[in-house]
């Protein structure tokens, strides 16, 4: 066991707060120090850093690519909360064939051979599940 003061790891502490790891999270914690002070230094070297105020606007462009207002933020998290509360109404097989298909990305045929039943099968209970979630989706908005 190491001993580490974890003010040095997390700056929202005002005190000296010194715990016990293993040695292993000691080692970790170690090396990624390291690493982010080899790229300190070589962002130093070869001046690859740019500030938000320069007229080329590197930066400044790449961090207005991609704003959402809070607005678009919280109708986002009720959308997920609504498909979410609509898969939850679904029977359970419609439910896990259409979460293992389009949220894990297995194909329909690897889901009918895990299942060990017809593609088909898992074909038309996607597509029922997927009927069943559009109504229950048109009936709450």
């Amino acid at each position: 066991m190491k001993k580490i003061n974890l003010r040095d790891y997390y700056p929202f502490y005002s005190k000296d707060t010194v715990v016990e790891v293993p040695e292993e999270v000691a080692l970790l914690l170690r090396e990624f120090e390291l690493l982010e002070e080899a790229n300190r230094i070589r962002t130093y070297r070869y001046r690859a850093f740019y500030s938000l105020d320069y007229t080329g606007g590197i930066e400044r462009d790449l961090a207005a690519l991609d704003q959402k207002s809070p607005y678009d933020i919280l109708e986002e998290s009720y959308d997920t909360e609504q498909l979410y509360k609509g898969l939850a109404s679904l029977p359970e097989k419609q439910r896990n064939r259409i979460y293992a298909h389009y949220f894990l990305g297995m194909s329909k045929s690897a889901i009918a051979r895990a299942e060990k039943i017809n593609e088909s099968n898992v074909r038309q209970s996607i597509e029922h599940g997927l009927r069943n979630l559009e109504k229950f989706l048109r009936k709450n908005f």
